[in-house]
């Protein structure tokens, strides 16, 4: 059974996708219609830079969403099931036909730019925490929080031995001498420009419960697995719930991958900018077949 996967925010970089869009019409009309969908060319972002732009979380999101969908368009994959990293799940409910492309689009453009917004409103950062066991640095974040007096919690449950925190600035600084003193193998702050899924991202919750709340989802062609709570569904209400949750809760990727494969998953194929998912399902799990288009 094919599982389909689709990247998130770190797999951006400048010149993504301009292959496909000088050689493929199909790749070429949809990235377009994104640019006139925006009214600004993302295309130009993507392709040219420069790279402190394409960074930014508000272009990012867009990017990396239109890469992957243009490019799964351009493929002849069929997916048994489906899920996105973060970000990446927009990308999966869009291939599975929960959302239209313009709906998607609109919608991975205000997350990104509430998730910025909500970035300046509470400052925080997030920290990778490798080689470490998932229930030590869950107890590093609970002391971390404790000793500070603000929330630092996982974010992104990558791979076995390799976590991403999230949080108030010094709270995660307080989690990383920790985890360095238990021995971890690398503790370092990420260059990033919130606290993503933690609780400094109420005011993106906030505002994106709101344009949910007016949208219409769909039953999907394949099961969706969601990051927050790494099960499949075909319920939209169910979908857009988890969607929504997602924001403020940890991806959980080690789960969503591992039901995958207890669900009849043999193939994993990462479809968007970067290898970063392959590495992670050849982490996590033994005996499947991994492939990129990229």
């Amino acid at each position: 059974m094919n599982a389909i996967l689709f990247p998130g925010q770190g797999s951006q970089k400048v010149g993504m996708g301009k292959s496909h869009f000088d050689d493929n019409n199909s790749f070429n009309n949809l990235v377009l219609k994104a640019d006139e969908l925006l009214g600004y060319p993302i295309s130009g972002i993507m392709f040219e830079g420069p790279e402190e732009t394409l960074t930014q979380t508000q272009y990012t999101q867009p990017a990396i969403f239109i890469h992957s969908v243009a490019l799964f368009q351009t493929l002849s994959e069929k997916p048994d099931m489906v899920a996105g990293h973060s970000l990446g799940e927009f990308s999966a409910l869009q291939v599975s036909g929960v959302l239209s492309f313009k709906t998607a689009l609109e919608l991975v453009a205000l997350r990104g730019k509430l998730m910025q917004e909500a970035g300046s409103i509470h400052p925080g950062t997030m920290a990778a925490i490798i080689g470490m066991e998932d229930e030590v640095v869950d107890e590093i974040c609970r002391q971390a929080t404790d000793e500070i007096q603000k929330p630092v919690v996982p974010a992104n449950y990558n791979c076995p031995g390799q976590l991403v925190i999230s949080g108030d600035m010094d709270a995660v600084k307080k989690a990383v001498e920790l985890a360095k003193e238990k021995g971890c193998r690398l503790a370092k702050i990420l260059p990033v420009s919130g606290a993503f899924h933690s609780p400094l991202m109420k005011p993106a919750y906030d505002a994106f419960q709101e344009k949910l709340e007016q949208i219409e989802f769909s039953e999907p062609s394949c099961p969706v697995y969601s990051n927050y709570t790494a099960r499949p569904s075909t319920n939209p209400a169910e979908i857009k719930e988890n969607l929504l949750n997602q924001l403020v809760n940890p991806v959980k990727w080690t789960q969503t991958l591992k039901n995958m494969e207890k669900n009849g998953a043999n193939h994993f194929i990462e479809v968007g900018p970067g290898n970063v998912l392959q590495g992670l399902v050849k982490r996590t799990l033994k005996n499947v077949n991994i492939d990129g288009y990229e």
